[in-house]
């Protein structure tokens, strides 16, 4: 399997066609491919919310309708990773590989939360007796035995995570190579891959050292909330000492701002000081606070399946791209991915008068 993130440039085919079409289920075009108009405003709430297959039919046509995104030459393993819980660390990895796999790329999730929420979005069962990402980690099982195809989305897979993973950290201390079981797996790992996203628990453990160990890029959850930078550091310090001992490669090249709200003046500070502190990595698109992106898991579903029209599956849908296209060009800057459109920026002049 390609393992390797220093990619040098796009593959000389694109991204494939519109794949085969489904039979006519009367659901009407996807919407446009997210441009400089996206809302990024909390939705007012709906009763009429498309909810399980009627979703998916509509987000497959999002992807097809998307312009065609480059391909990188390797593999790119991205760990999703923020000591802070609750930054929308596991709703980005599953809704960013959705947006991918919508694009025609070969994505796979691991979870290793032993929460296992990215295994519920996704739809996959983690119950205790299924095969899941503990066996590689512990039984030594090859990730091909474990992986499970996504219900609504083709080209997504999911490595599950199940309640036996809690006690991977402990388990893990005696064995050999304990820090680079998952990287092992991964290279192992024969079926072509474009992406792997690696959904880290809030800890700074031997499950987020095997990941870091496992991964090139690392893609951070940033809240858009008064303690958006804490422990930051702390995740930053381990970056560089995985990268000095055991990952020369590790790199964080993605910051993500999640949980926007371009009507109060304390997002806009907190996007402002963010950029400040990174100026390459953060993303020109922000993810809105939104309640679809907070209901969609409760149906199984990433919000690129349980609403394609709303802003949460746009502004995914647009990161998406931001990544894709960093990934076959270094000198991307997003300059057609604007962080604030003119809505957001009406909402933040009112904030501060």
């Amino acid at each position: 399997m390609r393992s390797d993130a220093n990619f040098a440039g796009p593959m000389a085919d694109p991204v494939p066609g519109p794949r085969a079409a489904e039979p006519n289920r009367g659901v009407s075009p996807g919407p446009p491919y997210p441009g400089e108009d996206v809302s990024r405003e909390t939705p007012a709430p709906m009763d009429d919310a498309p909810i399980g297959q009627g979703g998916q039919p509509s987000a497959t046509a999002v992807g097809r309708r998307g312009e065609a995104l480059p391909r990188p030459e390797r593999t790119r393993v991205f760990v999703v990773a923020n000591q802070k819980g609750g930054v929308g660390k596991t709703t980005t990895t599953v809704n960013v590989a959705a947006s991918l796999a919508l694009h025609g790329a070969r994505v796979l999730v691991i979870d290793l939360d032993p929460q296992g929420n990215a295994s519920t979005a996704l739809g996959i069962d983690h119950h205790a007796e299924v095969p899941s990402i503990y066996d590689v980690l512990i039984e030594s099982k090859s990730l091909s035995e474990i992986v499970q195809p996504v219900p609504d989305v083709e080209g997504l897979f999911c490595a599950p995570a199940t309640i036996d993973l809690a006690g991977a950290e402990i388990e893990l201390v005696s064995l050999v190579a304990r820090e680079s079981r998952l990287s092992r797996a991964i290279e192992s790992y024969e079926q072509p891959l474009d992406y792997i996203l690696i959904d880290c628990p809030p800890s700074l453990g031997l499950l987020t050292v095997n990941a870091l160990v496992a991964g090139a890029e690392v893609l951070i959850p940033i809240q858009c909330e008064y303690y958006a930078l804490e422990g930051l550091g702390q995740l930053l310090r381990n970056v560089e000492l995985v990268r000095g001992h055991l990952n020369p490669k590790l790199h964080v090249s993605t910051i993500l701002l999640t949980m926007y709200d371009g009507r109060t003046r304390l997002a806009s500070q907190v996007a402002e000081e963010v950029r400040s502190h990174f100026t390459n990595e953060v993303l020109r698109t922000s993810i809105p606070r939104s309640v679809r992106i907070s209901e969609a898991p409760s149906y199984g579903q990433t919000v690129l399946t349980y609403d394609p029209n709303s802003s949460g599956s746009l502004s995914y849908l647009e990161a998406a791209k931001e990544i894709a296209l960093r990934g076959v060009d270094v000198n991307y800057t997003g300059q057609h991915a604007p962080a604030i459109n003119p809505q957001e920026q009406q909402h933040i002049s009112e904030g501060t008068q």
